[in-house]
């Protein structure tokens, strides 16, 4: 299993609120766009053609490490991006580990780079080789993100920025391990969503190195934290631990739904979870009516244990599936229960959310489903719109513009479906499997494998080929677009594509 580095590119910041991005809007400054996790950009102008190999349109390209799971983000100037140690570039920093690396927007230079020694107690911890999966989230001069030993830090890149080569000062630091109470699996990814004050992320828990237990029953899937100064503030109450199957890869979206922001969530025990946003947890816990031991710990106390986020509603993905014993059913490739890599997407008041069986240890049934997120309650039955199935096991967030949902899968297809409806525009089939998750700009959707192969086909209902190119080195990243630029990455390289200036 030493390909199990988390395709977290799914996997891979606002102010308080999608204000912050449309102030910003040429930056790329997290993974998707704003709350709602659609990975749709504004931008213009981007080039069809281009050769890595030619350098045609290539305007710079940059060393990473041997394997590199994160997608890029650009903002302030700079360029973000996880990897690991392959190719070291601090002499100081041998051996394996997790690397998150900076470079100059429009040049490409190199400006620094931060390393994590990896955990050594298990490899199902911190696995082998696959260095830091998750992406920057950027607000302003605080970049947030989770390295590869499952700890959220807050950089002031500012700082960093300031100095003629200084490292950004890491401001707090909060393990997920040992001040959460999770159990991590393979590789910590989340990419952390910024709402006020407070950070939203997924927390990595799963199963234990037999695949078959779950070592810490009580531990929280979905964690909200004070972004000023790293404290536990709301958890999900929901017991999704016992239940899964393999581990918590999705990150958290947000949207508004009648006036009210609301937090999506694909929970590693196959069900899609709506939460009220955590201030509303924070004023509840402080009222007179609230339980005694809200009460008597009140949510501003920083020894205060965290308050639960209210739950609006529930949808169980695949209600056909396993409810109990779920570890049974582990290298089941015709029945298990189902679970989640990609995240879930908010548009129109609708959820679109794909998952299944799990790619290394479940069925090769997947699907993408479309939510009625206005609903209440358990929603399984009444909140389906519609739902779509996929070739094979699908780790991508769906990418959804123009009435349109574009998707790949592990089946080698990707996939265009009519947002309202479900029904199928086109397929085409794919070199190699799709880990990464589909990016639309400029009218284009673009797409690599782990083949290798990149391809870009026109957003529109018709199917329309603009172009394919080998890339020579598999591709887990998603593809970002800023400021004119597609940024592409491969295991081992960076590039930036636009037109020559």
């Amino acid at each position: 299993m030493n390909a199990k580095l988390l395709c977290f590119l799914l996997s891979g910041s606002l102010a308080s609120g999608p204000a912050f991005f449309q102030a910003q809007a040429d930056d790329q400054p997290q993974w998707g766009q704003a709350w709602s996790r659609n990975m749709v950009s504004d931008e213009r102008n981007l080039p069809v053609s281009f050769d890595p190999r030619t350098g045609s349109n290539i305007l710079w390209s940059a060393e990473l490490g041997t394997e590199t799971h994160s997608s890029p983000v650009v903002a302030g100037g700079r360029v973000y991006i996880g990897t690991n140690n392959g190719h070291p570039r601090d002499p100081a920093e041998q051996g394996d580990r997790g690397v998150l690396m900076c470079f100059d927007e429009k040049t490409g230079r190199f400006l620094w780079q931060l390393a994590f020694p990896k955990r050594d107690e298990d490899i199902y911890f911190d696995w082998p080789h696959s260095g830091i999966s998750s992406p920057v989230t950027v607000e302003q001069d605080r970049a947030y993100f989770v390295n590869n030993r499952g700890e959220v830090l807050c950089l002031d890149v500012a700082s960093a920025t300031a100095k003629a080569e200084g490292l950004p000062p890491i401001l707090w630091k909060f393990n997920l391990t040992t001040e959460a109470g999770i159990w991590s699996h393979d590789a910590a990814h989340s990419s952390i969503l910024v709402h006020g004050d407070y950070l939203c992320l997924n927390t990595g828990t799963g199963v234990d190195n037999t695949h078959r237990r779950i070592r810490t029953p009580d531990a929280p899937s979905l964690v909200v934290l004070d972004k000023r100064t790293g404290r536990l503030v709301a958890r999900e109450n929901e017991h999704i631990a016992p239940n899964i199957f393999h581990s918590t890869w999705s990150s958290p979206s947000m949207g508004t739904v009648k006036g009210r922001p609301l937090i999506f969530f694909a929970a590693g025990n196959g069900i899609v979870y709506a939460f009220d946003a955590p201030e509303a947890a924070m004023r509840r816990s402080q009222e007179p009516t609230a339980s005694a031991a809200s009460t008597e710990h009140p949510a501003s106390s920083p020894a205060n244990p965290p308050v639960f986020l209210n739950k609006t509603w529930q949808f169980d993905f695949d209600p056909a599936s396993p409810k109990t014993n779920v570890h049974l059913y582990v290298s089941n490739r015709r029945e298990s229960p189902s679970d989640f890599f990609g995240m879930p997407v908010f548009h129109d008041n609708r959820i679109y959310v794909a998952g299944g069986g799990d790619i290394w240890w479940g069925k090769n049934e997947a699907w993408i489903k479309c939510i009625d997120a206005t609903r209440s309650g358990d929603i399984t039955t009444n909140g389906l719109v519609w739902s779509y199935p996929l070739q094979k096991h699908v780790l991508s967030t769906p990418a959804v513009y123009n009435g349109l949902v574009f998707i790949a899968d592990c089946g080698h297809t990707f996939h265009c479906v009519d947002a309202a409806t479900g029904k199928p525009c086109w397929t085409h089939e794919l070199k190699g499997e799709t880990w990464a998750s589909p990016l639309v700009a400029d009218g284009k959707a673009y797409v690599g494998t782990r083949s290798g192969a990149f391809y870009i086909f026109s957003a529109t209902r018709a199917k329309q080929i603009l172009g394919t190119l080998d890339f020579g080195s598999p591709i887990s990243s998603t593809a970002a677009a800023a400021n004119g630029v597609l940024y592409v990455a491969t295991m081992n390289r960076l590039y930036a594509v636009g037109r020559a200036r």
